[in-house]
């Protein structure tokens, strides 16, 4: 009898924790899934105007998301921080609202920046060396969709605040509604329909930051009246300085946003190589990234749920926490990143067909070779999903620095000139791209494991000030 109550005893703790992490990340990662679908919505939208548009797009939006991923990663930080407080102390009102209001500096600080470059991309496009016409097709497009910065980073503040609480849901309600919203916005501003001007590229980056706007204020609307997030007064007194804090959500913070700099640098940098490759091949790397980036959404929300998970945990000094919460996450992760590469492998034309008419005889070469890059994209979901969660993991233990040293060797010293070389030295043109993203990707979640090895798995050594 003692051996079998000892037996339940150590199952109901990992059963726990599966069902908090399902609770909380399941709201995540539709939410995610919810802010990629209307990029994609953008996609489908802009390949019934053509392979020109559809191109364009995708270089104004590498552009666009290179500039704005460097912010997401600093009012990132305030999802740990808050995490950790609410360890410490879960009645952590004041500190909770201080780490919010500086999120909420942090994201027009950096806005502002990003504004004044976008305005120009279509001239920094020509100049890197991109085709005059796509370029100045960019450049119109993101023009339009730089205003959606802004309203994406509050939203992304806002969405750490109700998950550190772990209630995201009011995230994916109003995410859903956005999406719907977008199409309609899609629908009526790129094609003119029902009596709304034809803005064709534009209209559909404009869509973006309307659909963005009503994410924000929708979000901010239910954190001042509902009862279980007003008494938290989110927004009271926003003009007051708090310097140690908004430096401490820095320190922590750029080291995120260089780990996904370098990362989306190296997809970006991808982007730029099938330029000069050719239309096609931008065309159909456009698709795949797209479809790999829906994939993507499930491991980014289950490191979302980790960071939240493990840095209450780790507040509140519970090694174990810590150790189980990794464990659950870095199993989903794997158990459903399989069956997405599964999926890529044996159905690539149907999914390469929701983004064009495979129908179509100019669409004949982009089908061709939208299905050898979902081969890659399928090959290297398990390590793409790794490194996803293995982040979220760290960053729950507030260990950003060395995170950012591996994610700088493992994309620039090895995916990016494996990717060149056999793209160009060896000939194999976007295959030999798509290589590189492969070896990338891999020799940073072989990294990233090994540091969550050492101190995930053997304690709690991450300094706890």
């Amino acid at each position: 009898m003692s051996a079998t109550v000892q037996r339940a005893g150590a199952i109901s703790p990992l059963r726990e924790e599966v069902n908090a992490m399902l609770r909380l990340s399941w709201p995540l990662i539709l939410t995610n899934m919810a802010q990629t679908l209307m990029t994609a919505t953008d996609v489908v939208m802009l390949g019934r105007l053509g392979s020109d548009a559809l191109a364009a797009s995708a270089l104004g939006t590498s552009l666009h998301f290179t500039l704005v991923i460097f912010g997401l990663g600093i009012v990132l930080a305030t999802s740990p921080m808050m995490a950790k407080d609410l360890g410490e102390n879960r009645f952590a009102v004041r500190e909770l609202r201080r780490t919010a209001r500086q999120g909420l500096w942090s994201s027009i600080a950096v806005a502002v920046p990003v504004w004044l470059v976008l305005w120009n991309a279509g001239a920094i496009l020509a100049a890197m060396g991109q085709e005059p016409k796509l370029a100045a097709l960019a450049g119109t497009y993101c023009r339009a969709l730089q205003w959606s910065v802004l309203p994406f980073y509050g939203f992304v503040v806002l969405r750490s605040f109700i998950s550190a609480l772990e209630r995201p849901g009011w995230g994916l309600v109003i995410g859903l509604i956005a999406i719907l919203f977008n199409a309609l916005a899609n629908w009526w501003l790129v094609f003119g329909n029902f009596g709304f001007p034809a803005l064709g590229i534009a209209g559909s980056g404009l869509a973006t930051t309307i659909s963005m706007s009503f994410m924000f204020l929708g979000l901010a609307a239910v954190i001042m009246f509902d009862k279980k997030f007003r008494r938290y007064r989110l927004f009271g007194r926003f003009w007051r300085a708090d310097w140690p804090r908004l430096a401490q959500l820095w320190r922590l913070g750029l080291p995120i946003g260089f780990i996904m700099i370098f990362e989306v640098g190296l997809f970006t940098g991808s982007t730029a190589v099938m330029g000069y490759i050719g239309e096609a091949s931008l065309a159909a790397h456009a698709i795949a990234l797209q479809i790999a980036s829906v994939a993507f959404m499930a491991p980014l929300g289950f490191g979302q749920a980790a960071t939240v998970r493990i840095g209450r945990a780790f507040g509140a000094g519970d090694s174990e926490g810590v150790r189980l919460a990794g464990a659950v996450a870095f199993f989903m992760v794997m158990g459903f990143m399989s069956m997405t590469a599964m999926l890529m492998v044996l159905f690539p034309t149907q999914l390469i067909g929701i983004f064009i008419d495979i129908a179509k005889p100019g669409n004949a070469a982009t089908m061709k070779l939208g299905v050898v890059f979902l081969f890659f994209a399928a090959m290297f979901q398990l390590f793409d999903g790794a490194q996803a969660v293995l982040l979220g993991m760290l960053r729950g233990l507030h260990d950003t620095k060395m995170p950012m040293v591996f994610a700088a060797v493992s994309y620039w010293c090895v995916g990016m000139p494996v990717g060149l070389w056999l793209a160009f030295r060896a000939g194999w043109q976007g295959a030999g791209v798509w290589t590189g993203l492969l070896a990338g990707l891999a020799a940073v979640s072989v990294m990233l494991g090994a540091r969550w090895l050492r101190r995930g798995q053997l304690g709690l050594e991450i300094d706890r000030t």
